[in-house]
């Protein structure tokens, strides 16, 4: 596991993949952005966890053959921690298990260079990011079922309004200034879908949205 200094300022991220050629090739991209920083790599469950805990990174870019367990393990040692699942994988299993253990990300490793940044900042800023590849066949999966808004019926009519923002990809901070709320008060509101909805990620929020015909 390697490190380096990171500025106080600087978009803290840690690159988990069992495979170095995979790991230094996206040093490489993040090295060239001023304000991105790799803090630490990690090959094994182990060395990301362990990483987790020592740098607190705002992004793990992880390697989904490293287990669904590191990403439920990421988000419970470090809350404030984004995870960006970054793999060769987009069979439908694998991507809502991957959102379902909380991760807020989802790009395949053929992305070009720049979506692959804009992912990270977008994570970190708290959206729910998908490669179109993903996105599309997340779509295909949620646009099979028969929409019930009834299931949603134990929202107000103020949650529905953030939850149907938050399907949209939009962070806090736009849902508060697109309905003209504090940060905090959105804040307020997504623990109570969370709860009322039995779910624990934004992602796992946007996909019962969507599942459940909210647009």
């Amino acid at each position: 596991m390697a490190a380096e200094h990171v500025a106080p300022e600087a978009l803290r991220v840690v690159l988990a993949d069992a495979h170095p050629v995979i790991r230094s090739g996206l040093r490489a991209v993040l090295q060239a952005i001023p304000d991105v920083a790799v803090a630490a790599e990690a090959e094994s469950f182990g060395d990301t966890v362990r990483a987790v805990l020592m740098y607190r990174p705002d992004v793990v870019v992880l390697d989904l053959d490293l287990g669904r367990r590191t990403v439920t393990e990421i988000l419970r040692s470090a809350p404030h921690t984004r995870v960006l699942v970054f793999t060769m994988t987009d069979e439908d299993e694998s991507v809502v298990a991957a959102l379902q253990a909380g991760a807020l990300g989802y790009v395949l490793k053929d992305a070009p260079h720049d979506s692959i940044l804009r992912a990270i900042r977008g994570v970190a800023a708290g959206e729910a990011v998908l490669g179109p590849t993903v996105a599309r066949r997340l779509s295909s999966l949620v646009g099979c079922v028969v929409p019930d808004a009834g299931r949603l019926s134990g929202l107000t009519g103020r949650e529905h309004d953030v939850l149907a923002l938050v399907a949209e990809g939009l962070a806090n901070s736009a849902i508060a200034q697109r309905l003209g709320l504090a940060p905090k008060t959105i804040s307020n509101h997504l623990s109570s879908i969370f709860a009322k909805l039995g779910v624990s990620s934004r992602a796992e929020a946007a996909v019962r949205a969507r599942r459940e015909g909210l647009r």
